[in-house]
């Protein structure tokens, strides 16, 4: 059976139009069954959701169709979507529910689901809570209604585990902190203090609103001038759900996932703890990884663009390390999932073993000139353009080892994306106009 619900990431629409709470309850309810199916007897699922307005609605709603079906639901309140993923595993749950959109602006809200291991369900799964979607049902009555109780420490749990993984003296550090008004708001404090870090938190008043507006990873110009007015060393940026981190260092330029996966690497490999020297990246990472870990005698393996593809790769080849350019981190000697907070700890480490600056340790990095265009085409011809693979070869032949193509259809809209890096900007500018060209009159729509 086709999905028609579920996305790359979860359900994710406008809420109250796209995602309603008519939906949510039924995806509640689907879930707590699947479980029950698979041998649960009543099955208990955690759930926890970002700062948007739609958020108590969508989780009324969730936790209603979890209960309908004589689950228990678990409530989290407003935390990180990590947090959900470790707390299902620290309770022994059978399920955990995000309610977030992510990045996205504030309208728009996402339902997702963590197995009880803390990882994202399958393919498999998701299709089998949309056939139950529609299928019919006799719910329980009496005692088999479920329940709907408070995790009243959650939050707090979470933020002791996060600063337990970085160990070290962080004392001599001095970080500015955005929240994006999201759901790293209410424990980015805690968690800092617990580290030892003098910080300061901004983006930290959500009002339902506000998430991700002009703050966050999305908009770093927010923290670089909390840096600049304060004297910080560095400046750390979650996204709305904080499963992302980017960065600035003290002159204010951006630190990002490749940096960040350059900088973890380095020190994993220091303590010996970097299994088979492996670090998973997707096709998108900069040439400047690429070259960075072949410096450090790493082995980099490329997916997909999609943290669900670099997971995969990661526990297929035994990989404890990889990431996005995006910020997405995954950890997982400690983690199951992206965890921009576990990321921010992990860096702090790092850095203060190795006794650099952040922007001294980024400079393992050195950022090939990349271009990135998406060009409105039918995606669905790309396979068989024989004249776009064309041009990508003679692209690919002239470039060599100082720069690389990258082309993809999007897996949601009429688009192709075209990316090119190359030693310097007068050679990507001329590749990749070049191959513009070619994919908008192979492939172009009006």
């Amino acid at each position: 059976m086709a999905r028609h619900h579920f996305g790359t990431d979860g359900v994710r629409g406008v809420a109250n139009d796209v995602l309603t709470p008519d939906l949510a309850l039924g995806l509640g309810r689907a879930a707590a069954r699947l479980m029950i199916e698979r041998g649960a007897e009543r099955p208990r699922v955690v759930v926890g959701r970002d700062t948007r307005r739609s958020g108590p609605m969508l989780e009324d709603a969730i936790c209603a169709g979890i209960a309908s079906a004589g689950g228990i639901a678990l409530r989290a309140g407003i935390v990180p979507t990590p947090a959900v993923a470790w707390l299902a595993r620290d309770l022994g749950a059978d399920l955990g529910a995000v309610i977030s959109a992510s990045h996205n602006p504030y309208p728009d809200n996402g339902i997702k689901f963590f197995g009880g291991d803390g990882f994202k369900l399958t393919d498999d799964d998701e299709h089998r809570i949309e056939a139950l979607l529609v299928d019919s049902f006799d719910p329980p009555t009496g005692y088999g209604v479920g329940t709907s109780e408070p995790i009243v420490d959650g939050a707090d749990r979470y933020s002791t585990w996060v600063s337990a993984a970085a160990a070290g003296d962080l004392s001599g550090l001095h970080v500015a902190v955005d929240c994006a008004h999201g759901a790293a708001a209410p424990i980015a404090a805690r968690l800092f203090e617990r580290l030892g870090v003098r910080h300061d938190v901004v983006g930290a008043a959500p009002n339902g609103v506000n998430i991700n507006v002009r703050c966050g990873s999305t908009h770093l110009e927010h923290v670089a001038a909390v840096v600049a007015r304060g004297g910080h060393d560095l400046g750390l940026a979650f996204d709305g759900d904080a499963d992302r981190l980017l960065c600035v260092d003290a002159a204010g330029s951006v630190v990002d996932g490749d940096h960040i996966l350059a900088i973890l690497a380095r020190d994993l490999l220091a303590q010996g703890a970097l299994p088979g020297r492996r670090v998973v990246l997707t096709s998108m990472a900069n040439l400047g990884l690429h070259r960075a870990l072949e410096a450090l005698g790493c082995t980099a393996i490329i997916t997909d663009v999609g943290d669900r593809y670099v997971l995969e790769a990661m526990r297929r080849d035994g990989a404890t390390l990889g990431g996005e350019q995006s910020g997405h981190i995954i950890s997982l000697a400690h983690g199951t999932t992206g965890d921009g907070p576990l990321t921010a700890a992990l860096l702090l480490a790092a850095l203060a073993r190795a006794g650099e600056s952040l922007a001294e340790a980024a400079a393992l990095v050195t950022k090939y000139p990349q271009r990135l265009v998406s060009v409105r085409a039918d995606r669905t011809r790309l396979r068989d353009a024989v004249p776009v693979w064309e041009a990508v070869r003679t692209a690919e032949a002239e470039l060599g080892r100082e720069g690389r193509v990258v082309l993809r259809a999007s897996g949601t809209e009429p688009l192709v994306r075209v990316m090119v890096e190359a030693a310097d900007e007068t050679t990507c500018e001329r590749h990749c106009a070049a191959l513009l060209a070619v994919v908008e009159a192979e492939l172009g729509l009006e």
